[in-house]
């Protein structure tokens, strides 16, 4: 997909992550996982945020790493991505990963939730998890499901 078929709106709540990841990196990580127009909202936001949004949305009182909030799938993608960027700095360190690295595979994440993509049984899974990984390879980016 080209980034004009994508329009980002790249907002930063909590600022921590700003230097780590540029707009056109963040453009990349999600044209590579998109099949169609998008209009997307990314927000990268502090732990008590995300936690906040988490339990008024899913009724979860902790706060994740990727909230995905999709409006429509076709005939273009409308959704806002949500970054909770304590959990996702605590995530990379524990994988011994740079932090873009883990921010990029999140947002890919996102993005395949945000196409009506979903993990709830293990056929749906272990399919978003292939996607996953082969939009990674494709960036040069690490298998996130490596064992």
């Amino acid at each position: 997909m080209r980034r004009a078929d994508l329009q980002l709106s790249l907002q930063f709540a909590d600022p921590t992550l700003r230097p780590l990841l540029p707009r056109h990196s963040v453009q990349r990580w999600l044209c590579a996982a998109l099949d169609a127009p998008a209009e997307i909202t990314v927000r990268f936001v502090a732990d008590e945020e995300g936690r906040q949004l988490n339990h008024d949305f899913r009724a979860k009182d902790h706060a994740t790493n990727v909230l995905t909030f999709d409006y429509q799938h076709a005939p273009v993608v409308v959704a806002d991505l949500v970054l909770a960027t304590g959990v996702l700095q605590r995530e990379a360190a524990e994988l011994g990963l740079p932090v873009a690295d883990h921010a990029a595979h999140l947002l890919v994440h996102g993005a395949l939730h945000a196409q009506g993509l979903d993990h709830e049984d293990d056929a749906e899974a272990e399919a978003m998890e292939a996607r996953e990984t082969a939009i990674l390879l494709g960036l040069g980016l690490h298998d996130p499901y490596a064992r």
